[in-house]
């Protein structure tokens, strides 16, 4: 490796402002008037040297030194979490969703209501409308119901277990609840259950159909069913094993192999529970695939019933994955509580803001779907952070982890914007009728300083197709007027490449008194007492951030773990590459801090210096072309990036402001990664990555996932203009596009790393052992590669006949056991610690 790049740069920024400089410019000169000069300090500073010893940094070198940072090759492993979509298929009398509305005493209050005259029919007739106008019969986040004679006796035991008001005693009682599961039905006891705990159920019903031996598939079976969780509303699935970042595995492209795997385990266990609990017997249908918004239908149903309703038709009940699943119940329920109290606060917010003007508003509903927005978090770890933590000889403890951690996100938030619509997306059409501020910017008044959130709200309306004679106009209220004035105007609304990241509550901004990353112990203790008090939050929840850190007493692993991804159009191509970059950013920002070049001073703990960071990151997921940074931020990092940004000027609307490009920004933290993260990425080969990034920027056809999502949706819908069709129809085509050729894509997707698997590691089963018997026992003495290849055609089409399930199924579980064994031995030989025999990224609490 070189001695370029990273370690050349030990110097530290300040900040040059020259106002008179500054007006000489020309837009297509970069910042050199606002650059950061930089002068070599000795590499023994105090600061450099204090984190030299505490994290054993070799500086003999340049190679020793990029090698003796936290986050290489060999010290970094990833895992993963998905939020999956879950629907149930089927007519109205058949499917649990439908029947639970209408046997519910909400529903017969209702009719009531109307035939007394005590309320209009309209609530009632929407509700009709939504149980009796369900496009292709489909209901997402249904339950499914089944006799619970179709259980075996493993499947069974695992069920009583779950239903236990404490799994730790099971000589205890059952759930307080238990009524809800249960029920009775032409003289025979039936089940109703998520279909989160569903999949759980198929893996063990897979599980007591194999024969108990020396040499079975059970124990590898056994180990994989805590990993998939009932919470939240949607399904979650987590890793099976920690996979090592390195050259051998391509660095992040082992950790999407293992969700391409684990993924493709689940839709089968789906298929199988399907047959086995006779669900299509009795007009059932589950379905899972990955889609990052709340469906359409269930958005409709929240406007037409109160918040308890519909938490008890769609909170889950979190009977897998925790010791005390009501509790965990009831910590959802405070969630769904105070995001939907939350967004209504946020109408006060904008009203402060100047952003609403009067007093004539759409209130936000008091219940809120955005729980069911679905994602996927990566988690990163160090193996030698968590060594040096555990080492009692050691001074890195939990009071310089949070310091160091802090620092760290502080950094990467300034590079975020690389990874929005680049490597994930969720598009989302916006009609006009619907673009009140107080229902699409959600919870952004929670997220930016006012000043910020009034820039981007109008840069949006400015991007947005609501223009009449070059003026934006936003809808006035009712909606027949709206909807005239949409038409007469020809207003089509907005596309947002990401509106996930809108819809959600993904990062809380601190308050002046609590600053959340300020390195200090407690700091989320004391930001989330003053936004409760404030009415935003609930100290009883996770603090929810962009990028969060993993502490080693808390979580068992020094990490962070990245929340912003939506959905990945392909695992391998999109996934992979930005597992690698997050990696890669975490590394680069921890060689900052060790060179002594960012420390907290350099990036304050202001409430207007973090928003200021983060606007960029949503302006992006919006898809505004520009934003607006002070000319005299006190942030010098941000300084620091803007030095090697093009075509900026002085804003002529916003005096004191700089107004820059988003594609200029994300191309000037290319070039930041190639000079200061040169000798990190040469180490961990991550060159063509960097290259593939800027030409994602840069918009080439096929490469941006936002773009990937958007043609592929426009192509299910049959149009080639996202505004050629209604809103409803594109979401709703956006909708079907994931369930159905995107779904497929992924399952080809998995299909594909399931044989390259067989393929590297079939002659090292072949030399016998306990994998070798297993593998006999499944496949019959069929050539594996064969069988796969005639399977294949027959999965993506839904004609997998059951024989041939039950081997895939057993295949996978062998391989995803093996893959485990590997990375458990991989994590062993790695000389970072010797002594640690095992190393584990648990589920994120």
């Amino acid at each position: 490796m070189g001695t370029h790049g990273l370690g050349q740069r030990n110097r530290p920024f300040f900040s040059l402002v020259g106002s008179d400089r500054a007006k000489a410019r020309t837009e297509k000169q970069p910042l050199a008037w606002i650059g950061i000069v930089m002068n070599r300090v000795p590499v023994h500073s105090d600061c450099t040297s204090s984190w030299d010893r505490m994290l054993e940094i070799d500086r003999t070198s340049m190679d020793r030194f990029v090698q003796s940072l936290p986050f290489v090759p060999g010290d970094a492993a990833a895992g993963t979490e998905n939020e999956l979509s879950a629907a149930v298929a089927g007519q109205k009398h058949s499917v649990d969703l439908p029947i639970i509305i209408q046997d519910s005493s909400f529903y017969r209050n209702l009719r009531k209501r109307v035939d007394t005259e005590e309320s209009t029919e309209k609530p009632y007739l929407k509700l009709r409308a939504f149980l009796d106008e369900s496009k292709d019969a489909i209901w997402e986040n249904s339950w499914v119901r089944f006799p619970l004679r179709c259980l075996n006796a493993y499947a069974q035991t695992v069920m009583h277990t779950d239903m236990l008001a404490d799994k730790r005693d099971p000589d205890g009682p059952f759930r307080a609840d238990m009524d809800r599961y249960f029920f009775e039905q032409k003289r025979e006891k039936w089940v109703r259950i998520p279909v989160s705990y569903f999949i759980k159920l198929a893996l063990a019903q897979y599980i007591g159909q194999t024969k108990p031996s020396a040499v079975s598939l059970r124990p590898l079976g056994e180990a994989m069913l805590s990993h998939f969780l009932c919470d939240n509303t949607s399904p979650e699935t987590y890793s099976f094993f920690p996979a090592p970042m390195n050259l051998e595995n391509g660095m992040g492209r082992a950790a999407a192999q293992e969700t391409l795997l684990r993924h493709l385990l689940t839709h089968l266990l789906v298929v199988y529970g399907n047959h086995h609990f006779m669900l299509q017997h009795h007009g059932q249908k589950a379905q899972i695939c990955l889609a990052p918004n709340p469906p359409q239908r269930l958005i409709a149903l929240n406007e037409i019933i109160p918040d308890a309703f519909y938490r008890h038709l769609f909170m889950n009940p979190c009977l897998s994955g925790w010791d005390r699943g009501e509790s965990k119940q009831d910590y959802m329920h405070v969630c769904h509580r105070v995001l939907s109290r939350s967004q209504l606060n946020a109408v006060t917010k904008l009203r402060d803001a100047g952003i609403i003007q009067s007093n004539l508003v759409i209130l936000p509903n008091l219940s809120n779907v955005s729980l069911a927005n679905n994602g996927t978090h990566v988690s990163i770890s160090s193996r030698k952070l968590l060594r040096l933590y555990r080492d009692p000889e050691t001074t890195f403890k939990a009071a310089e982890e949070k310091r160091f951690g802090d620092l760290i996100i502080k950094i990467y938030e300034h590079f975020l914007p690389l990874f929005v619509n680049t490597y994930s997306a969720a598009p989302y059409r916006l009609s006009f009728e619907q673009f009140h501020p107080e229902k699409v910017l959600g919870f952004l008044p929670h997220e930016l300083d006012f000043t910020h959130l009034r820039m981007l709200w109008r840069r949006w309306k400015k991007k947005a197709k609501l223009k009449i004679f070059g003026y934006p106009l936003t809808p006035m209220g009712p909606e027949w007027l709206d909807s005239l004035i949409a038409r007469v105007c020809g207003l089509k609304g907005d596309l947002i490449p990401d509106f996930r990241l809108i819809d959600y509550l993904v990062a809380l901004l601190s308050t002046n008194e609590s600053p959340a990353l300020d390195g200090s112990i407690g700091n989320d203790v004391r930001l989330k007492r003053d936004l409760t008090e404030q009415g935003v939050f609930d100290s009883r929840m996770a603090l929810y951030l962009l990028y969060r850190m993993r502490q080693a007493d808390v979580h068992g692993f020094c990490g962070f773990e990245g929340r912003y991804y939506s959905l990945f159009p392909s695992l391998l191509q999109d996934m992979g590459p930005a597992v690698s970059l997050q990696n890669l950013i975490t590394a680069l920002a921890a060689a900052y801090i060790v060179q002594g070049e960012v420390t907290h001073a350099s990036i304050p703990d202001l409430p207007f210096v973090e928003s200021e960071r983060r606007q960029i990151t949503f302006g992006a997921a919006i898809g505004v072309p520009t934003f607006f940074i002070k000319i005299d931020s006190p942030n010098v990092f941000l300084q620091h990036i803007l030095k090697e940004v093009r075509r900026t000027r002085l804003s002529t609307r916003y005096p004191g402001y700089i107004r820059v490009h988003q594609q200029e920004y994300k191309l000037a933290l290319v070039r930041i990664l190639r000079r200061d993260a040169a000798g990190l990425i040469e180490l961990m080969g991550m060159q063509p990555e960097i290259e593939a990034l800027e030409q994602r920027i840069l918009g080439a056809p096929g490469m941006a996932a936002s773009k990937k999502l958007i043609h592929g949706i426009l192509a299910h819908a049959g149009a080639t203009d996202p505004f050629q069709v209604e809103s409803r129809d594109f979401n709703a085509a956006a909708e079907s596009y994931y369930r159905n050729d995107l779904s497929k894509e992924h399952l080809s997707e998995a299909m594909h790393t399931l044989r390259e698997c067989v393929r590297l590691y079939e002659p090292i089963w072949n030399q016998g052992g306990s994998w070798r018997t297993i593998l006999n026992a499944l496949s019959k003495d069929r050539p594996l590669m064969l069988f796969l290849e005639e399977i294949d055609r027959n999965l993506i089409d839904e004609r997998l006949v059951y024989e041939d399930l039950d081997v895939l199924i057993g295949l996978l579980i062998l391989v995803i056991g093996f893959l485990k064994h590997q990375s458990e031995e991989s994590l062993r030989a790695t000389p970072s610690d010797p002594e640690e025999t095992e190393h584990r990224l648990p589920k994120a609490a």
